[in-house]
């Protein structure tokens, strides 16, 4: 059982232009206190083919954590569109919300970014070159794909939760509060977008 569980995430200012920051309301529950930082961190996958492409865009550190629930909200920059392939930009991508403790990842929350013109006739006769300032993300906040690591949150004294076997994870396990995962094939699409389950 992890010592903290992910209650709700809202996605605030949804849809927004590609270079608003991001806002995300998170809340959480620690049922064990912690006695260092939490590590929270938005990730932009700029393209599917190449890791490299990613963006972290923010990493706030949280703690130490005592038993309760909580909530705060984590802005972050938007990705900086000259690092991203142009053929990249337009389209469907994902961000990925993470958290770890120790250096231990143990929940990744995943969702769909849809990048397009706000005009229609762009949208149809899009320019040879990108329009960044006329670019809207849309991100599906009611599909994400919550991913869980189990780890081992007290190190020193053995801790409640063994190390996780190689490539071990569970999917959707004790997040009810979070909207629904998307069906499956969905959710393997969203595994090839950003390779999620390799990462």
């Amino acid at each position: 059982m992890s010592a903290v569980n992910i209650t709700n995430v809202t996605v605030l200012d949804n849809p927004a232009s590609f270079l608003t920051p991001f806002q995300f309301e998170i809340s959480y529950e620690c049922l064990t206190p912690l006695k260092d930082d939490l590590e929270w961190k938005l990730i932009y996958v700029g393209s599917a083919e190449d890791e490299t492409s990613d963006q972290l865009l923010d990493s706030v550190l949280v703690g130490p954590v005592n038993v309760g629930n909580y909530r705060f909200v984590l802005q972050a920059d938007p990705p900086d569109p000259s690092r991203i392939r142009e053929e990249d930009i337009i389209g469907v991508t994902v961000l990925l919300l993470t958290c770890s403790y120790l250096g231990q990842e143990f929940v990744r929350v995943g969702y769909y970014i849809n990048n397009d013109y706000d005009d229609e006739q762009l949208r149809e006769e899009p320019p040879p070159k990108v329009l960044i300032e006329k670019v809207q993300r849309n991100i599906l906040s009611d599909k994400p794909r919550v991913t869980k690591f189990p780890i081992n949150f007290d190190p020193e004294n053995g801790g409640n939760e063994e190390p996780p076997p190689a490539g071990h994870t569970v999917e959707n396990d004790g997040n009810e509060e979070l909207p629904p995962s998307p069906n499956q094939n969905e959710e393997q699409e969203l595994a090839n977008i950003a390779g999620i389950q390799d990462r």
